[in-house]
């Protein structure tokens, strides 16, 4: 058995007690360098410059982990470069959307699964030199309420403009819910309510200035929103962003 540890993690040098055949270590200065950009990742190691085609800090860390277990098993460099290059984005996981060439506004709309305090921060952190608008969501309906106000206040610190709408309340009256993430910003906060999850993230396409980023949190690939006594409505984030943007196309495309 082997052991993968992010030692940088506040809890990471914890992994490093236990018992197992092999423990790998890693962390960032593993790395010569490393830089962002709005498309991709890039790393330096070993003077091999290593692209992915994934966004954020946290994916350099993901990398850098799938990159020591397979230097520890023999692959070289240059094949982990080759492959991390081709690397298919992940459906729900900061999976971008841009607008068509011709539609009347450019913008990019992002859908990403998170719903934790550090994962909505880590979200956001990957898109911090745009100006974005957060549809956020929560927790479902019944559960981990501690974290509603602390979601909210996450958007509010990150986000030029927060739009909090339904997620999946089950049997917990949806308002409720709101108000409570709304609980946690400040009382000027430029924050709305819209109820309705699709209304919500074409709210926010339709205020996102030219260039600017709609972040919409909480779902990912969910196929449903769940509702009372277990009622479902089906739902695709994706599905949903995609045709609110081909919507805003002001002519046929040119061939």
């Amino acid at each position: 058995r082997t052991l993968v540890a992010n030692i940088d993690d506040a809890h990471g040098k914890d992994f490093l007690n236990f018992t197992v055949e092999r423990i790998l270590p890693y962390r960032l200065n593993n790395l010569t360098l490393h830089s962002l950009q709005k498309d991709s990742v890039t790393m330096v190691i070993d003077n091999v410059t290593i692209r992915v085609p994934l966004v954020g800090v946290f994916n350099v860390y993901n990398a850098l982990a799938a990159i020591t277990y397979a230097r520890s098993i023999g692959i070289t460099l240059e094949s982990i470069r080759e492959s991390l290059a081709k690397l298919p984005p992940v459906a729900g996981r900061v999976e971008q959307f841009h607008s068509a060439p011709n539609a009347d506004k450019k913008v990019t709309v992002v859908v990403d699964y998170a719903h934790t305090p550090d994962s909505l921060t880590q979200l956001y952190q990957a898109f911090s030199d745009k100006y974005k608008i957060g549809v956020l969501g929560n927790t479902g309906g019944g559960r981990d309420t501690w974290k509603r106000p602390e979601m909210g206040a996450i958007a509010e610190a990150h986000c030029d403009h927060v739009i909090l709408t339904n997620e999946d309340p089950y049997d917990e009256d949806p308002q409720s819910i709101l108000d409570h993430m709304r609980g946690g910003m400040s009382a000027d906060a430029s924050v709305e309510i819209i109820m309705d999850r699709r209304t919500a993230i074409k709210a926010a396409i339709e205020r996102v200035p030219e260039g600017g980023y709609v972040l919409v949190s909480g779902k990912g690939t969910d196929p449903y929103i769940m509702g009372p006594r277990n009622t479902r409505q089906d739902w695709s984030d994706a599905a949903v962003v995609q045709a609110l943007l081909t919507e805003r196309t002001t002519a046929p495309e040119s061939q």
